[in-house]
């Protein structure tokens, strides 16, 4: 598996994480913090957005299409697990692999 596919996932369990944590209870209790991990999701979608275009304009064909068939596998699976409260530090540090792998796979 490339660090691209593994980006991607990242990426993309990440913001998916942050975008379903609507409760209260499934944010962080400080105000920073949820501000911080709002901007860190919206960062991330954003990032996977402009990966996957890459890839598609990069790489071959194929490289894309199984980082989206991962990233839509992960957000399966983490939707299946229902809410956590270990929620916003796993996505805090999903977000930030996945950022750290994306800029590894364009810098590269």
């Amino acid at each position: 598996m490339t660090p691209y596919v593994i980006a991607l996932a990242l990426l993309s369990g990440g913001a998916f994480i942050q975008s379903k944590s609507a409760a209260p209870e499934m944010r962080p209790h400080s105000r920073q913090a949820d501000r911080a991990w709002r901007w860190l999701g919206k960062l991330s979608f954003y990032a996977w957005i402009g990966l996957l275009v890459w890839g598609v304009w990069r790489l071959h064909w194929s490289q894309p299409l199984a980082g989206l068939v991962l990233s839509i596998a992960v957000n399966a699976l983490i939707g299946m697990g229902g809410p956590r409260p270990i929620w916003p530090g796993l996505s805090m540090a999903l977000c930030t692999a996945g950022l750290v792998a994306a800029a590894y796979t364009i810098w590269a």
